[in-house]
């Protein structure tokens, strides 16, 4: 077995949900022999996606970690998770990675599915090939996908190979490089065959067009054709290397991972085509001996654990290392990970990824290094955290235990936040969508005992008023002793939209003594907090322009309640209306579902601002609109069923607006506000 000339490559597998990522993943561990047996997604036993939540779905929640050695060479293969519910768990892996496979359908309807995942790779500028899965079910042909393809990609897609078909079946394929061809077997490696005559013309015309792609980027192959010269193997896997891995091209390879078809030849072109891990230092600005940490788990039996990748020299237990903060940082124990099992490790080589333990203060995107840290890296752009829940425990004496463990499930998936909403009284997960929350709390109560209730969150609906008034109020209490008096008059009167609350004074002959009107004041904030629709009051002017007091029974506290009587009195007879907020959204989908999101905004009462080609994207479009709060509960989920799951949105407040009639009514006598 050859010996290894470079340290441990990691490959990242990416692409739309239910391509068969974690199936190739499968695949190549069975057939690099780091399995005896090839497990399925479909039956529960795959390394890969074994998690309780990966395993009810039946598709990736997290993204699995795996390892394995092919013809002397190591390998980390990351397999992240497809939705985009799920995908941003493998934003920061994806990052590190030397190389990427995009894993996708061999249906040309279903190309535009890959779009994502090919721009994400291109802006992270991380080399990249393709491999058609389950080319065994394939119905069209090759060049028709690749012609729907290559729109979604700047670098031009290379085809590395061409379909032997017997019938409408795809039984092996001819490798244009090799000029050689091949016969699937099942779970084996193909048998080499001679070309089949009716394929020679065809083969020799695709191979010339890979040799001019290649020749774009090499002026010695385009004088060399150009001279009617044929170029050696070795100057075409050279190029096709070189090529691949200055992202100037993109490879295409196609087979079937549940059959073990085109998997051996995948092996083989990771092995030329996949660079050193210095080169992915290199790219994020790394130098020296250093980690990147890019995920933080607390999945297992020992505790808190950081994922990282090893760069420049080995890493060991005990190592003193600082952070891009400049924290120190004591390695603990070293770990190699296969799916969920774990194994003690002595140290860790250049471009292992391992799991380092009591690494306290380490999180997604920090570096590790010694003497200095490169900085923090960040993932880019990311779907918004949009969805959110209102959640409570079930059991009270969960309070505590509860806030840890969400510290704990946002700590391991950034897309993951919470809050305390002091205004509307209730906790609330913010998370990307539905799907995304309904398995955190699935995780929460699995592994950490903590059982919630969960309801879409309060509205935060305000009021305000129409017209002014003047009202007096007056509080006056005796008891024996001293009494308490206060008595106010104020003018109230609305303020435009968005201009919040003014107090002010017009007091003369000191009828109510200056060291009261802070009271006042407050008083009417009181009042405010609650006004008579049962919501909070926003965008009024308060002035106090009269009242009059006791010498001995006035107080702070008794006018405080005379100024919350007279603005209560005042609110309601102020003609008081319902505000609701209004958000801005921004929604990122393919062309194809436009028509059919614009016509869902028109049913959540939103008001259509524009629609826009999607700057850099092929047949996307960016939808803006403004969409009243209320509405966007259930956006995400039916955005996803408009567009094969591929639309985004993101929301961001706007304004309050006027809701007036039956929705106002219903508002009304049916949201509860806490008191």
């Amino acid at each position: 077995m050859p010996e290894r000339s470079v340290g441990t490559r990691t490959i990242a597998l990416v692409g739309p949900g239910g391509a068969g990522k974690t199936s190739l993943a499968e695949a190549l561990l069975f057939a690099a022999g780091a399995i005896d047996r090839q497990g399925s997604v479909e039956n529960g036993n795959s390394v890969g996606d074994a998690s309780a939540e990966a395993r009810a779905r039946r598709g990736s929640t997290e993204i699995n970690l795996t390892n394995l050695e092919f013809l002397g060479d190591r390998f980390a293969i990351v397999d992240t998770p497809g939705s985009v519910g799920f995908a941003a768990d493998g934003d920061l892996a994806i990052a590190a990675a030397d190389l990427a496979v995009v894993v996708i359908d061999p249906d040309a309807a279903r190309a535009h599915l890959a779009e994502p995942a090919l721009r994400r790779l291109e802006a992270m500028r991380v080399p990249h090939l393709i491999f058609v899965n389950k080319i065994d079910q394939a119905r069209g042909g090759i060049r028709e996908l690749l012609e729907a393809l290559q729109p979604m990609s700047s670098s031009p897609l290379v085809a590395r190979q061409i379909p032997i078909r017997d019938g409408e079946k795809i039984t092996g394929f001819v490798d244009l490089a090799l000029e050689r061809a091949f016969l699937y077997r099942l779970g084996k490696a193909s048998e080499p065959v001679d070309i089949p005559a009716n394929l020679a013309d065809r083969e020799a015309q695709d191979r010339y067009h890979l040799l001019e792609q290649l020749a774009d980027h090499d002026d010695s192959l385009l004088e060399q054709l150009l001279m009617d010269e044929m170029p050696d193997r070795e100057t075409i896997f050279a190029d096709l290397t070189r090529e691949t891995r200055e992202n100037l091209v993109v490879p295409v390879l196609f087979g079937s991972a549940l059959n073990g078809f085109g998997v051996r030849r995948l092996l083989k072109a990771l092995r030329h085509d996949a660079p050193a891990p210095e080169a992915a230092a290199e790219r994020l600005g790394a130098a020296g001996d250093c980690a990147y940490a890019f995920k933080v788990s607390h999945a297992g039996s020992m505790g808190r654990l950081v994922l990282a990748r090893v760069f420049g020299g080995a890493l060991t237990e005990g190592t003193e290392l600082v952070t891009s903060g400049g924290t120190a940082v004591r390695v603990g124990t070293l770990f190699s990970v296969q799916g969920e099992k774990l194994a003690k490790l002595a140290r860790g080589e250049t471009g292992d990824v391992v799991a380092i333990a009591k690494a306290e203060g380490v999180g997604p995107g920090e570096w590790l290094g010694r003497g200095r840290a490169p900085a923090a890296t960040s993932p880019g752009d990311r779907a918004a955290s949009n969805y959110a829940l209102a959640i409570s425990t079930t059991d009270r004496k969960d309070d505590v235990r509860l806030s840890t463990a969400l510290h704990k499930l946002c700590e391991e998936d950034p897309s993951l936040g919470w809050e305390q909403d002091e205004a509307l009284h209730e906790t609330r997960l913010h998370g990307i969508s539905d799907e995304h929350l309904k398995v955190t709390l699935a995780r929460l109560k699995r592994r950490y005992g903590v059982a919630v209730d969960s309801r879409p969150p309060a509205i935060g609906y305000k009021e305000s008023i129409r017209k002014p008034v003047t009202q007096r109020g007056r509080h006056k209490k005796q008891s024996g002793g001293h009494g308490q008096f206060g008595d106010v008059v104020i003018e109230v009167h609305p303020l435009p939209r968005g201009s919040g609350f003014e107090f002010s004074e017009r007091i003369s002959g000191g009828v109510v003594p200056r060291q009261w009107f802070p009271a006042v004041e407050q008083g009417v904030r009181d009042a405010m907090a609650k006004g008579p629709l049962g919501f909070p009051v926003v965008d009024v002017a308060v002035t106090l322009v009269d009242g009059s007091y006791h010498s001995v029974d006035s107080s702070e506290i008794a006018f405080r309640t005379a100024g919350r009587i007279a603005m209560s009195e005042a609110l309601a007879a102020a003609s008081p209306h319902l505000l609701e907020p209004v958000h801005r959204v921004t929604i990122l989908s393919p062309s194809t579902a436009t028509s059919r999101i614009t016509s869902a905004i028109a049913s959540r009462r939103g008001q259509m601002l524009g629609v826009a080609t999607r700057e850099g994207w092929s047949r996307w479009d960016k939808v803006e609109a403004l969409l009243p709060e209320a509405e966007l509960q259930g956006l995400d989920a039916e955005l996803r069923s408009l567009s094969q799951g591929l639309a985004t949105y993101q929301a961001e407040f706007d304004h309050l607006a006027d809701l007036n009639g039956k929705l106002a009514d219903e508002v009304v006598q049916h949201v509860l506000v806490p008191a």
